[in-house]
Formats: C-alpha cells, structure tokens, sequence
C-alpha cells in the first residue's frame, strides 16, 4: 500500500507540472501575445469541448444514460452561471487588467480545478487496481492535460492575468489532482463512484466556459482571415482530444 501511495503521488505532481506548458509563451513579446491570445482562446474552447463530449461524456454513460447523468451536467451549466453571477454581481465598466481581471478567468480555474480533481481520483484508483493500469492512466492523463493546460494559460492571460500569475494559478488549480488523489486512496474510492456526480459536473462547467464565456468573445471578430484562423483553432483543439480518443482510449480505461 505504501508503494500505491508513492506512485499516486509522484503520478499527480508530474501532471500537476504540466500545467506549465504556457512558459513556452514566456519568449513572446506582450503584443505579439496579445495577437495569439485570440487563437489560444479558440483552441481552449475547442480542447474543452472535446474534453466534455469525447473524454468525460463516455464515462458518465459508460453503464446506461441514467436522468442523474443529465441532471448532473445540468447543475453544472447552472452552477457556473450562477458562480459567474456572483463574480459579476453589479454591471461593471472597467476593461480587463491584471488589476481587474475577467471572471472567465476565475470560472476557467473553477473548471479546471473540478477536472484536476477527477484526474487525481482516477490515477489513483488505477494504481489501486494494479500498477500497470497506474502507469498507463498517468500517461493518457498527461498527453490528455498538455494541449488543455496551454489553452488554460490563453484563456488566463486573455482574462487579464500577467503570465506570471497565470502561471502560478495555474499550477495550483492543477494541484487539486492531488487532493482528489489523497481522498481517493484515503477511503478507497472506486473509480466508478467518481463518475457518479464529479465527471457530469465538470461536463457542465466545460461546456458553459466554452459556450457562453469563449465563444462569444471569438464571435466579436468579424475579419474573414482572423475568423477562419478561429474556427480553424478551434477545430484543432477538439482535433487534438480525438486523437487522444483514438490513440490512447479513455484514460480510466488504462
């Protein structure tokens, strides 16, 4: 059992590191950043839509689509509308800054923290099983998080967040793997349970990040070039989590 606990948690702090992937952005300069930002945005959106529909939808109806399935994504959807309510509590003027932040900002690391979070419970209830499968579901899980945690740090930096703070929150948001990863092995969770409620959730908060926050930015852009460039993004960044699909399966499936 030590030896389980060893490897979870080695497994969950190398996947909390990818959350670093946007120090590759660190090179570029703040306006030519400014000029990408729109296209991160594009492939996030994408990436968190094919999240929700290719990678967590299955798991949530792997044994029949019960109405707690649809129920759950729905408390999600409403959930985060709700969230997004209190964060913009009275009609605001003020631009976005770091200062003064977008609350897509906080929304997305809500989002992610839910996710991160089922991440950590499935490694973990992996390595329950046996090792091997613990392996395997830690690499899916890493090649899974590279292309979201780059669109994570987009939609950070486009909220307002220097790319230092974007960095670090995004960090700490991917460190709720751990905690799920430590309840996991704590009361020995099965991995089924976590799909019960957490994975329907997290359907929920991606696709309203992505629809009602994401998007509608990208719809402001009304240059042929830019807009086909967006689309062509957000084609990608679903495009990636299908590959995933096909090359590794579902992470919880070794």
């Amino acid at each position: 059992m030590a030896n389980v606990w060893l490897y979870t948690i080695g497994s969950v702090l190398l996947v909390s590191l990818v959350s670093f992937a946007g120090i590759l952005f660190l090179a570029i300069d703040e306006k030519r950043l400014k000029k990408v930002l729109l296209f991160l945005v594009s492939f996030a959106a994408g990436a968190l839509l094919g999240s929700a529909f290719l990678h967590l939808l299955p798991e949530s109806v792997e044994h029949g689509l019960k109405p707690s399935v649809s129920i759950f994504i729905l408390s999600g959807i409403f959930s985060f509308f709700v969230l997004e309510k209190i964060i913009c509590w009275r009609h605001c003027h003020i631009p976005t800054s770091e200062d003064h932040p977008h609350p897509v900002g906080v929304m997305n690391l809500v989002g992610d923290g839910f996710h991160n979070l089922i991440d950590g419970m499935i490694i973990a209830g992996s390595y329950l099983v046996n090792p091997a499968l613990g392996i395997s579901t830690t690499m899916a899980v890493l090649l899974h998080e590279i292309p979201q945690e780059i669109g994570d740090f987009g939609i950070l930096v486009h909220a307002g967040y220097s790319v230092r703070k974007a960095l670090m929150f995004n960090f700490l948001s991917a460190l709720t793997a751990a905690w799920g990863a430590i309840l996991t092995l704590s009361v020995g969770l099965k991995t089924e349970a976590v799909s019960k409620f957490l994975v329907p959730f997290t359907i929920g908060g991606f696709v309203y990040i992505a629809t009602a926050d994401l998007i509608p930015e990208l719809k402001k852009e009304t240059n042929l070039k830019k807009s086909s460039l967006q689309l062509l993004f957000l084609l990608l960044g679903a495009g990636v989590m299908v590959l995933l699909l096909v090359f590794h399966g579902h992470p919880s499936h070794g």
